[in-house]
Protein backbone atom coordinates (compact mmCIF):
# COMPACT_ATOMS: atom_id res chain seq x y z
CA UNK A 1 0.00 0.00 0.00
CA UNK A 2 0.96 3.64 -0.09
CA UNK A 3 1.53 5.83 2.88
CA UNK A 4 3.82 9.05 4.12
CA UNK A 5 6.33 8.05 5.86
CA UNK A 6 9.14 10.03 7.73
CA UNK A 7 12.01 7.90 7.61
CA UNK A 8 14.68 9.49 9.86
CA UNK A 9 14.80 12.16 12.31
CA UNK A 10 15.39 15.90 10.78
CA UNK A 11 13.82 18.56 8.34
CA UNK A 12 12.07 16.42 6.21
CA UNK A 13 12.73 13.25 5.63
CA UNK A 14 9.45 12.45 4.47
CA UNK A 15 8.08 10.55 1.30
CA UNK A 16 5.30 8.49 -0.43
CA UNK A 17 6.26 4.61 -0.48
CA UNK A 18 5.18 1.41 -1.39
CA UNK A 19 4.90 -0.66 1.98
CA UNK A 20 3.53 -3.60 2.90
CA UNK A 21 -0.65 -3.46 3.78
CA UNK A 22 -1.10 -4.13 7.92
CA UNK A 23 -2.26 -7.23 9.29
CA UNK A 24 -5.01 -7.31 11.86
CA UNK A 25 -5.33 -10.28 15.07
CA UNK A 26 -6.65 -9.72 18.54
CA UNK A 27 -8.59 -6.74 19.21
CA UNK A 28 -7.42 -4.89 16.17
CA UNK A 29 -9.43 -3.52 13.25
CA UNK A 30 -8.33 -2.80 9.96
CA UNK A 31 -9.30 0.57 8.68
CA UNK A 32 -9.66 1.57 4.90
CA UNK A 33 -9.29 5.55 5.44
CA UNK A 34 -11.06 7.90 3.30
CA UNK A 35 -9.43 11.12 5.06
CA UNK A 36 -6.86 12.53 7.44
CA UNK A 37 -6.14 16.00 8.69
CA UNK A 38 -2.83 17.56 8.73
CA UNK A 39 -2.22 18.46 12.27
CA UNK A 40 0.47 20.75 13.72
CA UNK A 41 1.97 18.00 15.24
CA UNK A 42 2.55 16.57 11.66
CA UNK A 43 4.50 19.86 10.03
CA UNK A 44 6.14 19.77 13.88
CA UNK A 45 7.74 16.19 12.63
CA UNK A 46 8.24 17.31 9.11
CA UNK A 47 10.82 20.16 10.28
CA UNK A 48 12.31 17.95 12.82
CA UNK A 49 10.87 19.89 15.69
CA UNK A 50 8.86 17.22 17.46
CA UNK A 51 11.05 14.30 18.70
CA UNK A 52 8.19 11.68 20.03
CA UNK A 53 8.07 10.28 16.80
CA UNK A 54 9.56 7.10 16.36
CA UNK A 55 11.09 6.77 12.70
CA UNK A 56 10.60 5.15 10.47
CA UNK A 57 6.69 5.77 10.95
CA UNK A 58 3.53 6.86 8.52
CA UNK A 59 2.40 9.65 9.53
CA UNK A 60 -1.51 10.95 10.35
CA UNK A 61 -3.65 10.46 13.31
CA UNK A 62 -6.81 12.59 12.35
CA UNK A 63 -8.69 9.61 10.50
CA UNK A 64 -11.84 8.41 9.22
CA UNK A 65 -12.52 5.68 7.19
CA UNK A 66 -14.57 2.19 6.76
CA UNK A 67 -13.87 -1.42 9.02
CA UNK A 68 -12.31 -3.83 6.39
CA UNK A 69 -11.01 -6.45 8.62
CA UNK A 70 -11.22 -7.46 12.26
CA UNK A 71 -9.25 -9.38 14.56
CA UNK A 72 -10.62 -12.69 16.63
CA UNK A 73 -10.95 -11.01 19.40
CA UNK A 74 -12.93 -8.29 18.10
CA UNK A 75 -16.58 -7.94 19.97
CA UNK A 76 -18.44 -5.23 18.57
CA UNK A 77 -16.77 -3.57 15.67
CA UNK A 78 -17.93 -4.83 12.00
CA UNK A 79 -16.84 -5.00 8.72
CA UNK A 80 -18.55 -2.29 6.80
CA UNK A 81 -18.77 0.35 9.79
CA UNK A 82 -18.01 3.54 9.30
CA UNK A 83 -15.82 4.96 11.65
CA UNK A 84 -13.02 6.86 13.31
CA UNK A 85 -10.00 6.06 16.28
CA UNK A 86 -8.87 7.71 19.15
CA UNK A 87 -4.77 8.01 18.76
CA UNK A 88 -3.94 5.73 21.95
CA UNK A 89 -2.69 2.34 20.37
CA UNK A 90 -0.97 0.71 23.25
CA UNK A 91 -1.15 2.14 27.40
CA UNK A 92 0.30 -0.02 30.28
CA UNK A 93 -3.29 -0.57 31.55
CA UNK A 94 -2.07 -0.98 34.91
CA UNK A 95 -1.23 2.62 35.86
CA UNK A 96 -3.83 4.70 37.99
CA UNK A 97 -4.38 6.85 34.99
CA UNK A 98 -5.22 3.97 33.19
CA UNK A 99 -7.40 2.41 35.27
CA UNK A 100 -9.09 5.90 35.21
CA UNK A 101 -9.34 5.59 31.30
CA UNK A 102 -7.01 9.16 31.47
CA UNK A 103 -4.73 7.35 29.05
CA UNK A 104 -3.43 10.44 27.51
CA UNK A 105 -1.03 10.50 31.02
CA UNK A 106 0.20 6.83 30.66
CA UNK A 107 3.56 6.88 30.56
CA UNK A 108 4.09 4.38 28.31
CA UNK A 109 1.32 5.18 25.81
CA UNK A 110 1.85 4.75 22.11
CA UNK A 111 -0.04 6.85 19.72
CA UNK A 112 -1.12 5.94 16.25
CA UNK A 113 1.37 8.10 13.92
CA UNK A 114 3.78 8.95 16.03
CA UNK A 115 5.00 5.30 17.62
CA UNK A 116 3.16 3.18 15.41
CA UNK A 117 2.01 3.15 11.73
CA UNK A 118 -0.47 6.28 11.13
CA UNK A 119 -3.77 7.04 8.48
CA UNK A 120 -1.57 8.88 6.07
CA UNK A 121 -2.06 5.39 4.18
CA UNK A 122 -4.48 3.44 2.58
CA UNK A 123 -5.20 1.20 5.30
CA UNK A 124 -4.75 1.95 9.12
CA UNK A 125 -4.55 -0.64 12.18
CA UNK A 126 -6.27 0.56 15.72
CA UNK A 127 -7.63 -1.39 18.49
CA UNK A 128 -11.39 -1.88 18.98
CA UNK A 129 -11.62 0.26 22.55
CA UNK A 130 -10.16 3.43 20.67
CA UNK A 131 -12.39 3.17 17.70
CA UNK A 132 -15.76 4.50 17.48
CA UNK A 133 -18.84 4.07 14.78
CA UNK A 134 -20.12 6.76 13.25
CA UNK A 135 -23.61 7.72 13.04
CA UNK A 136 -25.22 8.23 9.78
CA UNK A 137 -25.47 12.09 9.85
CA UNK A 138 -21.51 12.67 10.42
CA UNK A 139 -19.78 12.54 7.44
CA UNK A 140 -15.92 11.14 6.70
CA UNK A 141 -14.64 14.75 6.20
CA UNK A 142 -16.30 16.12 9.39
CA UNK A 143 -15.46 12.61 11.29
CA UNK A 144 -11.56 13.47 10.26
CA UNK A 145 -11.71 16.67 12.83
CA UNK A 146 -12.73 14.43 15.23
CA UNK A 147 -9.82 14.35 17.36
CA UNK A 148 -8.79 17.96 17.52
CA UNK A 149 -12.44 18.45 18.30
CA UNK A 150 -11.72 16.18 21.15
CA UNK A 151 -8.72 18.10 22.44
CA UNK A 152 -10.88 20.99 22.38
CA UNK A 153 -13.68 19.15 24.57
CA UNK A 154 -11.11 17.69 27.10
CA UNK A 155 -9.74 21.23 27.14
CA UNK A 156 -13.29 23.03 27.45
CA UNK A 157 -15.27 20.72 28.94
CA UNK A 158 -13.39 18.17 31.15
CA UNK A 159 -10.45 19.99 32.79
CA UNK A 160 -12.94 23.07 32.88
CA UNK A 161 -16.78 23.43 32.44
CA UNK A 162 -18.48 26.01 30.67
CA UNK A 163 -21.83 28.17 31.68
CA UNK A 164 -24.53 30.37 29.86
CA UNK A 165 -23.41 33.52 30.01
CA UNK A 166 -19.38 33.05 30.70
CA UNK A 167 -17.49 35.46 29.28
CA UNK A 168 -14.57 33.63 27.70
CA UNK A 169 -11.41 35.36 25.43
CA UNK A 170 -9.84 32.31 23.08
CA UNK A 171 -5.81 33.46 21.79
CA UNK A 172 -5.25 31.80 18.32
CA UNK A 173 -7.63 31.68 15.00
CA UNK A 174 -5.80 28.34 14.38
CA UNK A 175 -7.78 25.10 14.03
CA UNK A 176 -7.53 24.05 17.28
CA UNK A 177 -9.09 28.44 18.27
CA UNK A 178 -11.65 27.94 15.94
CA UNK A 179 -12.98 24.39 17.08
CA UNK A 180 -12.54 25.88 20.96
CA UNK A 181 -14.46 28.80 20.10
CA UNK A 182 -17.34 26.85 18.30
CA UNK A 183 -17.60 23.91 21.50
CA UNK A 184 -17.72 27.36 23.73
CA UNK A 185 -20.38 28.94 21.88
CA UNK A 186 -22.90 25.73 22.04
CA UNK A 187 -22.78 26.05 25.51
CA UNK A 188 -24.14 29.59 25.40
CA UNK A 189 -20.69 31.51 26.16
CA UNK A 190 -19.97 35.22 24.72
CA UNK A 191 -16.45 34.86 23.39
CA UNK A 192 -14.10 36.83 22.15
CA UNK A 193 -11.22 35.63 20.00
CA UNK A 194 -7.81 37.47 19.58
CA UNK A 195 -5.04 36.97 16.86
CA UNK A 196 -2.88 39.12 14.57
CA UNK A 197 -2.78 41.11 11.58
CA UNK A 198 -2.17 37.96 9.69
CA UNK A 199 -4.91 36.18 10.78
CA UNK A 200 -7.07 38.60 9.65
CA UNK A 201 -8.99 36.02 7.14
CA UNK A 202 -9.28 33.20 10.11
CA UNK A 203 -10.71 36.46 12.22
CA UNK A 204 -13.52 36.82 9.91
CA UNK A 205 -14.19 33.19 9.55
CA UNK A 206 -15.05 33.04 12.99
CA UNK A 207 -17.57 35.38 13.01
CA UNK A 208 -19.39 33.63 10.48
CA UNK A 209 -18.87 30.82 13.36
CA UNK A 210 -20.95 32.54 15.83
CA UNK A 211 -17.98 34.51 17.62
CA UNK A 212 -19.16 37.38 19.37
CA UNK A 213 -16.14 39.65 19.27
CA UNK A 214 -12.97 39.50 17.07
CA UNK A 215 -9.75 41.45 17.87
CA UNK A 216 -6.44 41.96 15.98
CA UNK A 217 -4.01 42.77 18.48
CA UNK A 218 -1.74 44.82 17.03
CA UNK A 219 -4.03 46.90 15.56
CA UNK A 220 -6.75 47.51 18.75
CA UNK A 221 -6.32 47.53 22.72
CA UNK A 222 -7.54 43.98 23.35
CA UNK A 223 -7.38 45.27 27.30
CA UNK A 224 -10.02 48.09 26.59
CA UNK A 225 -12.46 45.31 24.56
CA UNK A 226 -12.18 42.72 27.09
CA UNK A 227 -12.93 45.41 30.03
CA UNK A 228 -15.60 47.33 27.84
CA UNK A 229 -17.50 43.62 27.37
CA UNK A 230 -17.23 42.30 30.96
CA UNK A 231 -18.20 45.77 32.96
CA UNK A 232 -14.64 45.87 33.64
CA UNK A 233 -14.19 42.47 35.63
CA UNK A 234 -12.51 40.66 33.13
CA UNK A 235 -13.60 37.48 31.48
CA UNK A 236 -14.44 34.33 33.18
CA UNK A 237 -11.88 31.51 31.45
CA UNK A 238 -9.24 32.31 28.85
CA UNK A 239 -7.79 29.64 26.78
CA UNK A 240 -4.78 30.45 25.27
CA UNK A 241 -4.65 28.44 21.93
CA UNK A 242 -1.59 29.68 19.70
CA UNK A 243 0.88 28.35 21.93
CA UNK A 244 2.61 32.06 21.86
CA UNK A 245 4.24 33.34 25.37
CA UNK A 246 2.91 36.91 24.49
CA UNK A 247 -0.63 35.86 23.90
CA UNK A 248 -0.44 33.96 27.81
CA UNK A 249 0.98 36.96 29.64
CA UNK A 250 -1.49 39.25 27.85
CA UNK A 251 -4.22 37.11 28.25
CA UNK A 252 -3.36 36.67 32.64
CA UNK A 253 -3.65 39.71 33.61
CA UNK A 254 -7.63 40.15 32.04
CA UNK A 255 -9.34 37.14 33.70
CA UNK A 256 -11.48 37.92 36.40
CA UNK A 257 -10.57 37.45 39.72
CA UNK A 258 -10.68 33.77 40.63
CA UNK A 259 -11.23 32.77 37.07
CA UNK A 260 -9.71 29.81 34.97
CA UNK A 261 -6.68 30.51 32.81
CA UNK A 262 -6.63 27.24 30.31
CA UNK A 263 -3.10 26.20 28.45
CA UNK A 264 -4.57 24.51 25.47
CA UNK A 265 -1.41 25.85 22.79
CA UNK A 266 1.86 24.24 23.14
CA UNK A 267 5.03 26.53 23.49
CA UNK A 268 8.10 25.87 22.13
CA UNK A 269 10.52 25.95 24.66
CA UNK A 270 9.98 24.14 28.21
CA UNK A 271 10.76 27.17 30.30
CA UNK A 272 9.21 30.75 29.55
CA UNK A 273 8.57 34.00 31.13
CA UNK A 274 5.32 33.60 33.49
CA UNK A 275 3.06 36.58 34.51
CA UNK A 276 2.67 35.06 37.91
CA UNK A 277 2.15 37.79 39.66
CA UNK A 278 -1.06 37.87 38.35
CA UNK A 279 -1.73 34.51 38.81
CA UNK A 280 -1.21 34.99 42.80
CA UNK A 281 -3.27 38.14 43.06
CA UNK A 282 -6.01 37.66 41.12
CA UNK A 283 -6.50 33.85 42.92
CA UNK A 284 -6.81 32.28 39.01
CA UNK A 285 -6.57 28.90 38.15
CA UNK A 286 -3.99 27.72 35.87
CA UNK A 287 -5.14 24.86 33.58
CA UNK A 288 -3.16 22.31 31.84
CA UNK A 289 -4.69 20.42 29.05
CA UNK A 290 -2.85 17.36 27.34
CA UNK A 291 -4.25 15.85 24.02
CA UNK A 292 -7.85 13.59 24.49
CA UNK A 293 -9.20 10.75 26.44
CA UNK A 294 -12.12 8.46 25.39
CA UNK A 295 -14.32 10.42 27.38
CA UNK A 296 -13.50 13.63 25.32
CA UNK A 297 -14.62 11.63 22.02
CA UNK A 298 -17.88 10.92 23.04
CA UNK A 299 -18.54 14.94 23.85
CA UNK A 300 -16.79 15.57 20.35
CA UNK A 301 -19.12 13.13 18.32
CA UNK A 302 -22.22 14.62 19.89
CA UNK A 303 -21.22 17.87 19.08
CA UNK A 304 -20.77 16.45 15.73
CA UNK A 305 -23.84 14.88 15.58
CA UNK A 306 -26.07 18.00 16.54
CA UNK A 307 -24.17 20.19 13.85
CA UNK A 308 -22.61 22.13 16.56
CA UNK A 309 -19.66 22.73 13.96
CA UNK A 310 -19.40 23.95 11.37
CA UNK A 311 -16.60 21.42 9.47
CA UNK A 312 -17.68 22.73 5.86
CA UNK A 313 -16.25 26.02 6.69
CA UNK A 314 -13.49 24.47 8.52
CA UNK A 315 -11.82 22.16 5.79
CA UNK A 316 -10.79 24.52 2.70
CA UNK A 317 -8.16 21.98 1.31
CA UNK A 318 -8.17 18.75 0.34
CA UNK A 319 -5.06 17.05 -1.36
CA UNK A 320 -4.15 13.40 -2.66
CA UNK A 321 -2.18 11.35 -0.66
CA UNK A 322 -0.24 11.42 -3.36
CA UNK A 323 -0.29 14.79 -3.21
CA UNK A 324 0.34 14.72 0.28
CA UNK A 325 3.28 17.45 0.18
CA UNK A 326 1.00 20.09 -1.23
CA UNK A 327 -1.20 19.76 1.71
CA UNK A 328 2.08 20.54 4.07
CA UNK A 329 2.95 23.18 2.19
CA UNK A 330 -0.21 24.89 2.46
CA UNK A 331 -0.37 23.92 6.15
CA UNK A 332 3.24 25.52 7.11
CA UNK A 333 1.93 28.94 4.27
CA UNK A 334 -1.03 29.78 6.38
CA UNK A 335 -3.57 30.49 4.13
CA UNK A 336 -5.70 27.50 4.62
CA UNK A 337 -7.29 26.68 7.78
CA UNK A 338 -7.74 22.79 7.82
CA UNK A 339 -6.27 20.54 4.87
CA UNK A 340 -7.32 16.71 5.01
CA UNK A 341 -5.83 14.14 2.56
CA UNK A 342 -7.98 11.95 0.70
CA UNK A 343 -6.52 8.14 0.58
Amino acid sequence: MKAVMKTEPGYDNMSLVDIQEPEVSGDLVKVKVAYTGICGTDIHTYTGEYRNSKTPVVLGHEFSGVVVEVGDAVKKVKVGDRVTSETTFTTCGECEYCLEKDYNLCSTRKGIGTQVNGSMAEFVVSREESVHVLPDSISFEAAALTEPLACCTHAALEKTTINEGDKVLVFGPGPIGLLQCQIIKAKGAFVILAGITKDKQRLELAKSLGVDVIVDVLEEDLADVVMKHTDGYGVDKVFECSGAVPALNQGLPLVKKKGTFVQVGIFANKLNQLDQESIIQREITYVGTRSQKPSSWHLALKLLEENKIATDKMITKVVSLENWREGFEAVMTGNEIKVIIKS
